[in-house]
């Protein structure tokens, strides 16, 4: 993050320096997009850094994790809306021996839903780039002091994906491709500096500057994200086409050695892979929007259901509430906020009344893995519910991306905390699966971004996947 003074006092920068505190508090706020982050060039209207390229910062005199959401809508114009918290990391300290300066920088990351920005006097331009460039030796960009460490302490780590109860297979499989996409980059700033330390992708992994082990560490680093999640499909497969890609082994032709797969390689294909996984995302949801004509029921919150709603013209939208969590009850308030139609949430044990006393034209549901015969591992519930459908002659309509569809007959089902059922007293057992599976029978179609699929054409798909993972028998060693 970065070491930012924007407030007004500072932008004309007249008091005495040696009147002025050695220590000040900021924030640094890094807004992504599509995988992207945004950077800002300071402009002459403030007093430190002009020129050089930051995130949203400005002082933190109070509360920091309320000053931060001032200075962004101040410097970019976005509302309360349009972005949302993923974490505040924690602060990271550095001293400008030219200010006689320590600033403290509190780091936050957000997602913002659009690139739409109106920049304040305090800075000239922005760019949506990739974190890797804060490193990058390419890059001619200047900036601001600590940026990249304060960046990797809000960074998608090995340990954040496996412990987010919160977020979809989707999202969460793009953010494995930024830790494979960080890591990669930074071994390539360390090839141009001889080496250097600097907190790894996971917080334990020691920097090197060797290009022959590159592949290596990055080969355990994907290892490790494959095992992060093992019931989500596309983060497995999505991780394998990057490392196949980048090790050469999907194309037949390719002569690869060490060298040539090592960091740039990685850093290529998992940029490439963002913005593929990025584009099968909204293509699928893209494509579902023809299913979301009149009455619709769905549950829990897949973000590639609410595209398709967003993107559809509902006339009502059924949704279950998703217990113990109720994610439903978010997503009903998501979709209350942006559709023009009624938005009506119910109980999960509710499902099949609704359907036998309302008219519902259709079930739209997401997929954390779709299996090789056709069955959907979705949030528990969806099996009901496309039971329920099915007895009511609903049809049921699977939306997600290709990618999701696993390779692996058997699926490991995650279960949530205990306490989330029952915190009482007695000694029970509790049973609190995350996940379910629905049988393919009750299944009417998938919407991806391949087109409609039926059951038969699962398989297809599931040999394809098959042959990505094989990047893991490839030694890169061995061709030279």
């Amino acid at each position: 993050m970065e070491s930012d003074m924007n407030d007004a006092s500072d932008a004309t920068d007249d008091t005495d320096p040696a009147t002025e505190p050695t220590q000040a508090d900021v924030v640094t706020a890094f807004l992504r997009n599509r995988g992207e982050i945004l950077l800002l060039c300071r402009s002459d209207a403030v007093g430190t850094y002009p020129g050089q390229w930051g995130g949203v910062s400005g002082f933190a005199e109070d509360d920091p994790d309320s000053q931060v959401r001032t200075e962004i809508r101040e410097e970019t114009g976005l509302g309360d809306d349009d972005y949302e918290l993923v974490r505040a990391g924690r602060p990271v300290t550095v001293t400008d021996p030219d200010l006689d300066r320590e600033w403290t920088v509190h780091p936050y990351l957000f997602d913002v839903d659009h690139r739409e920005i109106d920049l304040s006097e305090e800075h000239d331009e922005f760019r949506w780039r990739s974190p890797t460039a804060i490193v990058d030796p390419a890059d001619d960009r200047e900036t601001v002091p600590a940026l990249w460490p304060a960046y990797e302490r809000v960074a998608p780590t090995v340990r954040s994906i496996a412990a987010d109860d919160e977020r979809g297979a989707a999202a969460l499989s793009i953010r494995a491709l930024e830790v494979l996409r960080d890591r990669a980059g930074l071994l390539v700033a360390e090839r141009d500096d001889g080496g250097g330390g600097s907190e790894a992708a996971d917080g334990n992994e020691e920097a090197t500057a060797q290009p022959e082990d590159e592949w290596d560490e990055l080969a355990a680093l994907a290892g490790r994200l494959l095992e992060a999640r093992p019931s989500m499909a596309v983060l497995r497969n999505r991780v394998n086409r990057v490392m196949a890609d980048a090790s050469g082994t999907t194309d037949t032709e390719s002569d690869t050695t060490a060298a040539s797969v090592g960091a740039p390689a990685v850093l290529a294909a998992a940029v490439a892979g963002i913005d593929r996984a990025t584009a099968a995302d909204e293509e699928a949801a893209a494509a579902a929007s023809e299913f979301t004509e009149g009455t619709v029921m769905t549950l829990s919150r897949s973000g590639t259901v609410l595209d398709a709603l967003r993107n559809g013209s509902p006339s009502r939208v059924f949704v279950a509430e998703s217990r113990p969590a109720r994610e439903g009850i978010d997503a009903a308030e998501r979709l209350a906020a942006e559709l023009d139609c009624p938005i009506a949430v119910h109980t999960d044990a509710a499902v099949a009344h609704v359907l036998a006393t309302e008219a519902v034209d259709r079930v739209l549901v997401g997929a954390d893995t779709i299996r090789p015969d056709g069955a959907a591992v979705n949030k528990t519930g969806t099996r009901t519910l496309a039971v329920a459908a099915d007895r009511a002659d609903v049809p049921v309509t699977v939306v997600a991306a290709a990618d999701k569809v696993s390779t692996r007959e058997d699926v490991n089902l995650e279960s949530g905390s205990r306490n989330a059922v029952y915190d009482g007293e007695y000694s029970l057992d509790v049973l609190n699966p995350t996940f379910d599976v629905t049988p393919a029978e009750y299944i009417t179609a998938f919407s991806t971004e391949r087109g409609v699929l039926d059951a038969a054409d699962i398989e297809a798909v599931a040999d394809e996947f098959t042959e990505l993972a094989d990047w893991r028998e490839h030694d890169p060693s061995a061709a030279e």
